[in-house]
């Protein structure tokens, strides 16, 4: 799950997290209504109303508005609701959640256990470690940016002293690209096999 679409699901709760709100949906659902009716219907303040209505279009698009004369109709928007039931999350897309801040949790603390600062202790033997490091290492370079070999390894050396190594590694990885002698780091570069 995206941030986007996590962004999108926490404004849907919130939205839907207030009762008003909800029983506002609900008699918009069966009829036009303007905000003094509903303001009679619900037992509430007009500008309480209109704060709700106003929430409700701009962050959901569930409400829609029509001028008849000086008077706002307002009416639920059926499409825009239906959409965001079809976006409600699956266990799967729940447990993704979850995933991304595992391993992100757990690259972070690769990174602590194999750095002290900036200099790398030494190079991990494990596959999956070893890739966080050199994920980290090839983020050092610019997308895009020639680099002749000198410099690549004078960049890898500032962090530990085999640059051959871990300049292989990135290359083999498609972190780093190589092509007569000149590197540079591909702005997206493939996702690596799970290791």
């Amino acid at each position: 799950m995206g941030d986007e679409e996590l962004q999108r699901l926490l404004a849907f709760y919130k939205a839907l997290a207030d009762e008003s709100r909800l029983k506002m949906l609900g008699v918009l659902a069966s009829r036009e209504c303007s905000v003094e009716e509903l303001a009679a219907i619900l037992r509430l303040r007009e500008p309480t109303v209109s704060h709700h209505l106003g929430k409700l279009r701009r962050d959901l698009n569930l409400v829609q508005m029509r001028t008849e004369g000086t008077t706002h109709l307002y009416r639920l928007n059926e499409a825009a609701l239906r959409a965001l039931q079809r976006n409600q999350p699956t266990p799967e897309r729940m447990a993704s959640l979850v995933d991304d801040l595992e391993g992100e949790a757990w690259e972070r603390k690769v990174l602590c256990d194999f750095f002290e600062g900036e200099r790398l202790k030494e190079i991990p033997a494990s596959r999956k470690k070893r890739l966080v490091i050199l994920r980290w290492l090839a983020a050092r370079f610019e997308p895009d940016r020639a680099y002749p070999e000198a410099e690549v390894n004078a960049i890898i050396k500032r962090h530990h002293p085999d640059a051959a190594t871990l300049r292989r590694e990135m290359i083999g990885y498609g972190l780093m690209e190589r092509a007569e002698g000149i590197y540079h780091r591909p702005a997206n570069p493939p996702s690596p096999v799970a290791v």
